[in-house]
C-alpha cells in the first residue's frame, strides 16, 4: 500500500512526525509508556526521550502519569498531548487526500504498470523543473 508520510518541522530543530504521533496514540492505549514503547520496539529510555520532545515542543505536558507501585502506575494525554495528535492526524488526512491523484500514480509505477498519459501533471512536471 502508498501512503503519504508527513514530518513537520518546528521551530528550531523540532519536529513531529509518525513516530511521535503512534507512541502518544499507543500511550493513550495502554495507559502505558511501558507497553507503548515495546509495542514500537524501542526501549523505555528512548520512548521518554521522544516524550520529552513532544513536550519541549509544545510548551507543557503531553502526559499525565501516575507513579507504579502497589496500586500500578499508569499514563494518558493531556488535553494538549490530544490535540498535538488530533492536529497532526488531521494534517496527515488533508495532505493524503491532496495527494491522493499523485499517490496511485506512484503506485502504479512502483507495480511496474506503464503510466497512464497525464498531460497536465506531465506539462506542470516539465515547468517545475526547468
Amino acid at each position: 500500500m502508498t501512503r503519504l508520510t508527513v514530518r513537520i518541522d518546528l521551530a528550531g530543530d523540532a519536529a513531529f512526525g509518525p513516530g511521535k504521533a503512534r507512541l502518544l496514540e499507543l500511550v493513550d492505549e495502554t495507559g502505558s509508556i511501558r507497553a507503548a514503547s515495546a509495542a514500537m520496539g524501542m526501549s523505555y529510555r528512548r520512548a521518554w526521550l521522544l516524550l520529552q520532545d513532544i513536550e519541549a515542543v509544545i510548551g507543557s505536558p503531553a502526559l499525565n502519569t501516575r507513579a507504579g507501585g502497589a496500586t500500578g502506575g499508569g499514563a494518558s494525554l493531556t488535553k494538549r498531548g490530544r490535540a498535538v495528535l488530533e492536529y497532526y492526524r488531521a494534517i496527515e488526512r488533508r495532505a493524503t487526500h491532496a495527494a491522493a491523484s499523485e499517490l496511485r500514480a506512484l503506485a502504479r509505477l512502483a507495480a511496474g504498470v506503464p503510466a497512464r498519459a497525464n498531460t497536465s501533471f506531465a506539462t506542470r512536471l516539465k515547468r517545475s523543473s526547468s
